[in-house]
């Protein structure tokens, strides 16, 4: 099974020879950075793991928390940065993931980063591993000594029922139940909505929600996790499905779909009922989202496509932030608040973060002059949004690049996160706070 990174970067070559006749560059934020830890250059011989594809998230003292997609025997870990006081961060591999390609029981490869519950376990998935080889849930728990002890709580099978392959996260609800998303089984092969609730024995029963249909190939599913509302509904998307467009996702046997927002309600008969609140099209409102959505305060949803828009990148754009608001009437209207053209980044793979102002920070993978950026959207007045690079990397790569996943806000309002590459194996990042400097590419 081809990983979410490799069928991306697939579809990414075919737009790079469109990404060097861009405009000038807008203006770069003058802001200060840190890499605050370097994963070493090894491939399996790194014990401390290697190449990030997911970002971080802080606990209440300020440590990191994430996983690794490889190292030590290209297994993969989850790790955890700490901050001396002399200001060095100091990482610790919390566990490491075996390497097998037929019988790796903890889980293999994790693409996804891990949670916390109220009692400081951690939880994440694997995309490989398990019974099955076919991916896994599993959870990380604290002793008084300092060490961690692993628990599968659910291994995947690909049986006509359960979903497969995970790449997304988890999500939490007061209850206690993690919910996810697989991108391919179910019992129409395009991938599933599960739930895990844990029992007085301590063994979790799994219960798939809901299976999306497969419009020809397995790329219909969702890559990315979910976001739950205080009500317990979730909302997530689809890489494909919905509208057929050409400015969407090639592929060898057609077009899969441009992809799709949905809402998943629970029934007081214990079943969930599916709405679908966008189906992207491509030009001009984005295509094939490859991560989850982002909840504000009072209810928007907010999100990434990796195609699509007005940007000068070929016929299938060069991808979007959009905004999903509802209406009274029960219905959502999506706006582009922004288009990327290349110069500011193409094809972004990661959700956002949103702080409690409303202003939006994520990561685009490469940009016209260099291999990554870290942006911030903030909304104006005349509902104009504007665009800030708040980081961005150069072709050396020699202190990172290519940032795969999204940022976490620290408490003074740094920006923390990952590069899947450079200075290493992939470096954890701390983009510095500063005053608002201005900017240009308001949408």
């Amino acid at each position: 099974m081809p990983t979410k990174r490799r069928l991306l970067s697939s579809f990414a070559t075919l737009i790079v020879a469109s990404v060097s006749l861009f405009i000038p560059s807008p203006i770069y934020a003058a802001r200060g950075w840190n890499v605050l830890y370097s994963f070493c250059l090894g491939g399996g011989d790194c014990t401390d793991g290697a190449n990030p594809d997911a970002g971080v998230i802080s606990d209440a003292a300020g440590n990191l928390y994430g996983t690794t997609k490889f190292g030590p025997n290209f297994g993969g870990t989850v790790f955890e940065l700490t901050q001396g006081p002399d200001g060095i961060w100091t990482e610790t591999v919390l566990h490491s993931f075996c390497y097998s390609q037929e019988n790796c029981p903890d889980g293999q490869e994790p693409e996804a980063g891990v949670i916390f519950d109220a009692a400081g376990n951690l939880y994440g998935t694997t995309v490989y591993g398990g019974a099955n080889n076919e991916g896994v849930v599993f959870e990380l728990m604290p002793a008084a000594d300092g060490s961690w002890t692993e628990k599968v709580l659910h291994s995947f099978v690909f049986d006509g029922k359960d979903g497969v392959v995970p790449y997304g996260g988890l999500v939490l609800d007061a209850a206690g139940n993690l919910y996810g998303t697989t991108a391919v089984g179910g019992i129409r092969n395009g991938g599933t909505v599960f739930e895990l609730i844990p029992g007085p024995d301590g063994n979790w029963t799994e219960k798939v929600l809901h299976s999306f249909e497969e419009p020809g190939h397995y790329q219909a599913g969702p890559f990315g996790g979910l976001a739950i509302d205080a009500s317990g509904n979730l909302y997530g998307m689809t890489w494909g499905g919905g509208i057929v467009s050409g400015n969407c996702a090639p592929s060898s046997g057609g077009s899969s779909g441009c992809g799709r927002v949905f809402e998943l309600t629970p029934g007081a008969n214990g079943k969930w009922s599916e709405k679908i609140l966008h189906r992207f099209r491509g030009s001009p409102d984005g295509g094939n989202p490859s991560a989850g959505v982002t909840l504000d305060s009072v209810g928007n949803l907010y999100g990434t496509t990796y195609y699509g828009g007005t940007g000068p990148c070929g016929a299938i754009g060069c991808g979007t932030v959009f905004r999903l608001t509802p209406k009274a009437n029960g219905e959502w209207t999506e706006k582009v608040i922004h288009d990327f053209d290349g110069n500011d980044g193409y094809n972004p793979v990661a959700g956002l973060t949103i702080d409690a102002s409303g202003n939006l920070y994520g990561t685009i993978p490469s940009f016209g002059r260099g291999y990554g950026t870290v942006f911030e959207l903030t909304p104006g007045a005349n509902g104009r949004w504007q665009e800030r690079r708040l980081h961005h990397w150069g072709f050396a790569c020699e202190y990172g690049c290519d940032p795969q996943a999204g940022v976490v806000l620290g408490s003074a309002g740094n920006v923390y996160g990952t590069t899947y590459l450079g200075d290493g194996a992939g470096t954890v990042f701390e983009v510095l706070a500063s005053p608002d400097d201005g900017g240009q590419e308001q949408k």
